[in-house]
């Protein structure tokens, strides 16, 4: 569906703007020759589309700043949204060449239109840091293989005024590495002053990444990717080996609490990746190709019906 012939493309989040749709994805060049460097070598690329099918390149969103800077070495996935300011908000994930880009932090810009951004100060937003940090591993040398905290998805809190953020992170205080990976929670007042708060969810997994959260018929619902080699052992006893790709969470609150539903995962047949829903003539699911036969895809696939049974739970199947 969006491919590029010089770049990969991967994780992508998505906007309509009351016109046309907008699509904003990562995207590293293919002259790199090993798509497993496209981390290390990131842009942020945007898009335009009427249908979510035919899409209008329009170059580079966001890239690292010059360095040094907190986000130097790489700006990964996040969210796009208006404010009540009239400002649009583009939330990002970077990190720092002086810290091998192994501890994440989450960014912020600006922008009176989609098509260019200037970072708020030096672009930090948030950081795992204050009261509620204990709460989240920090120390996380030897357990994993980095300090999480990214992806973030900011909406505006549907329960009153103000903001909620959702993010990747693991949580603090749990014996088995895989059964350590949360989903991260800040609010704000105003988009621009973040206070962290504890985890919405903890557990199943090493890490849930690219989280959604969303409403659909009245429930709530986190989407997230994994992969099944960051199971947690009671998960995978209890549920047996789950396949990568996309899985939920549901909710009768978009602040919790947030439990997995019985039944099968979203999506993990296909091996599509880091999918979003998004709501066109029917729910759809975006995400990118993410290997078969061929190795890595690289691009962003068709889209694909979502429909919400009637005990509240997600499916591919009408």
């Amino acid at each position: 569906m969006l491919a590029l012939e010089d770049h990969w493309v991967w994780d992508s989040w998505y906007l309509h703007d009351g016109n046309r749709w907008h699509c904003w994805y990562l995207k590293a060049p293919k002259s790199i020759g090993d798509p497993d460097l496209r981390h290390w070598n990131v842009t942020q690329g945007h898009a335009v589309s009427d249908d979510l099918v035919t899409w209008e390149h329009r170059g580079t969103s966001l890239a690292p700043s010059e360095g040094p800077a907190w986000d130097d070495r790489t700006t990964w996935t996040g969210s796009t949204l208006r404010g009540d300011d009239g400002y649009w908000h583009y939330f990002y994930t970077g990190t720092s060449a002086a810290e091998g880009a192994l501890i994440q932090r989450i960014g912020h810009a600006v922008g009176e239109d989609l098509e260019s951004w200037e970072r708020v100060g030096d672009g930090l937003c948030l950081d795992l840091t204050g009261p509620n940090s204990a709460h989240y591993e920090t120390d996380w040398e030897g357990a994993w293989h980095d300090r999480a905290m990214r992806d973030p998805w900011v909406m505006k809190d549907p329960d009153g005024p103000g903001w909620l953020m959702y993010f990747t992170a693991r949580a603090a205080g749990i014996d088995e590495t895989n059964d350590a990976g949360c989903i991260g929670f800040a609010t704000s007042p105003d988009l621009m002053t973040w206070t962290l708060e504890p985890p919405v969810f903890t557990g199943g997994w090493g890490q849930l990444e690219v989280p959604q959260v969303l409403q659909v018929d009245g429930g709530w619902h986190c989407l997230f990717c994994m992969d099944p080699e960051h199971q947690a052992r009671w998960n995978a006893e209890k549920h047996g080996r789950v396949g990568r790709g996309t899985h939920y969470l549901t909710s009768e609150s978009p602040r919790g609490p947030w439990r997995l539903p019985d039944g099968d995962a979203l999506d993990t047949k296909v091996l599509r990746y880091a999918a979003r829903i998004v709501e066109h003539d029917g729910l759809k699911l975006l995400g990118f190709k993410d290997g078969g036969p061929d190795g890595f895809g690289g691009y962003i696939m068709d889209p694909a019906p979502v429909f919400r049974r009637a005990n509240g739970t997600l499916t591919l199947e009408g």
